[in-house]
This record gives C-alpha cells, structure tokens and sequence, in this order.
C-alpha cells in the first residue's frame, strides 16, 4: 500500500518561517502531480499549491510570494518553505499526490496524507 507521512508543522509567531515535509512511501510505480492543501475550522479544504512531476508549480494567490513547494523525486518526498507567515495561514495542512503503484501502475490515483497542524499566533 501507499502511505503519505507529513512532518514540520507546530507552532509559530507572525512573521516566521516552517518548512513542511511529505514522505510518500510503499508500492509506488511513479508519482505524477503533487500537492499542498489546507483547512481552517469551519472552511473547506483549499487548494495552496501544486507541483508537476517536471517541476512546474502554481500557487494560490493567498500565498505567492511566501510560499515555495518543490520536491525531491529520488526521495518520493514534497516540501512547502512557508515564510512571512500570518494568522489567516493557520490550518491543518494536507499533502496530496495522484501516483500509480507497482500492483496498477496504468491507473493513477489520489492519495492523502493525515495532515499536520500550523497554528501563526503571538
């Protein structure tokens, strides 16, 4: 099976800087398209930014220029270098990533990590 581990969340004040990590591991054939996303309380999930197995990335506006999503294909692993950080970026943050696995490497699908916790606060 396929796992997705994300890691560096926590606590931080306005102003600072967290580097988020997504470690997808198990019978992976390839890893297509990868993606951050993040839910407040009380709000749906939303899309934070995304990156091609070739390396092109988009970002929601809410976060250009703050935000850097890149990934490591040797390692199967996504990062979100998240600065200038602000309250309104608190939320539960998901790694996402539509992949194929050894078992049906023609048909990809999406996986979804468990999420980790930013809370931006004084």
């Amino acid at each position: 099976q396929v796992q997705l581990v994300e890691s560096g969340g926590g606590l931080v004040q306005p102003g600072g800087s967290l580097r988020l990590s997504c470690a997808a591991s198990g019978t992976i054939f390839s890893i297509y398209g990868m993606a951050w996303y993040r839910q407040a309380p009380g709000s749906q999930r939303e899309l934070v930014a995304r990156i091609t197995s070739g390396g092109k990335t988009n970002y929601a506006d809410s976060v250009k220029d703050r935000f850097t999503i890149s990934r490591d294909n040797a390692k199967n692993t996504m990062y979100l270098q998240m600065n200038s950080l602000k309250p309104e970026d608190t939320a539960v943050y998901y790694c996402n990533a539509n992949l194929s696995t050894w078992n049906s490497y023609r048909i990809s699908q999406n996986y979804w990590g468990q999420g980790t916790q930013v809370t931006v606060s004084s």
